[in-house]
């Protein structure tokens, strides 16, 4: 099985003008932990998560004083992405060694998607049962 058949093709995105406030209201209304940031494109040229934000927050000890910034700034920049053909375990084993929760999918170099680490758990597991099916049919 392939990112392809896996990812998660409509989701909210930012682009370099977004805010935090941005950021913040769409991982909200969309319940995704982390957003992609994208060129014009649809190149992904950061990733900002929930932790990131929170650190930055930690640090400033204010949200409100950051929620004008353009949110890519306290991102991932330049993030880690797979290819749409890649198979999901190959996937999973590389957003666990890089520590990633959100993995950009691209496609004809262009972001198709993204994929969360549980989406790819879930894959697996699917994946495995249906095989077990499939062998208990043959039977």
């Amino acid at each position: 099985m392939t990112l392809r058949e896996v990812l998660h093709a409509h989701i909210p995105w930012l682009t370099r003008e977004s805010t935090v406030r941005d950021a913040v209201d769409k991982m909200d209304i969309y319940q995704f932990p982390a957003l992609v940031v994208v060129d014009e494109d649809m190149r992904p040229v950061s990733v900002v998560t929930e932790g990131d934000l929170c650190r930055v927050v930690a640090k400033r000890d204010s949200l409100t004083s950051m929620a004008t910034d353009p949110a890519y700034i306290y991102g991932s920049q330049e993030p880690t992405t797979a290819s749409a053909d890649t198979e999901i375990g190959e996937a999973f084993h590389r957003m666990l060694s890089s520590g990633l929760t959100i993995l950009p999918v691209m496609d004809d170099e262009r972001m198709a998607g993204i994929v969360l680490r549980v989406d790819l758990m879930q894959a697996m597991l699917l994946d495995i049962h249906s095989a077990n099916d499939s062998a208990e049919e043959a039977e």
